[in-house]
């Protein structure tokens, strides 16, 4: 069976700092693109970035980039969601979905428009005013 679990999240300052992680199995990791997303409470899913374990690309939501960096540890089939200058508006359920890695300018659409293949279950971020 494909699981994807988070963990990793908590509850920190705004300006802090955490560092959630997404645990794949049941997969080929290097075939696959992982994906984050967040739900805060009330309102729908909300895409945050993307990377290919097959050549390493990355990619960013506007409100997420400069703060987000997206990192995946091949070996232990796991992506790491590094997240600085922490705001309340960063509150939210994160989870992670995978899809099969697919080429061109483009690889990353997935995370707008066409979904994911595998979800898997969240951890709660929370960030105090």
């Amino acid at each position: 069976d494909v699981q994807l679990q988070a963990s990793g999240g908590g509850l920190v300052q705004a300006g802090g700092s955490l560092g959630p992680s997404c645990a794949a199995s049941g997969i080929t990791f290097d075939d696959y693109t992982i994906c984050w997303f967040r739900q805060a409470p009330g309102k729908g899913r909300e895409g945050v970035s993307c990377i290919s374990n097959s050549d390493g690309n990355t990619h960013y939501v506007e409100s997420v980039k400069g703060r987000f960096t997206i990192s995946s540890d091949n070996a232990k089939n796991t992506v790491y969601l590094q997240m600085n200058s922490l705001k309340p508006e960063d509150t939210a359920d994160y989870y992670c979905g995978g899809f099969k890695s697919i080429k061109g300018n483009r690889w990353y659409e997935p995370l707008y428009y066409r979904g994911m293949d595998y979800w898997g279950k969240g951890t709660l971020v929370t960030v105090s005013s």
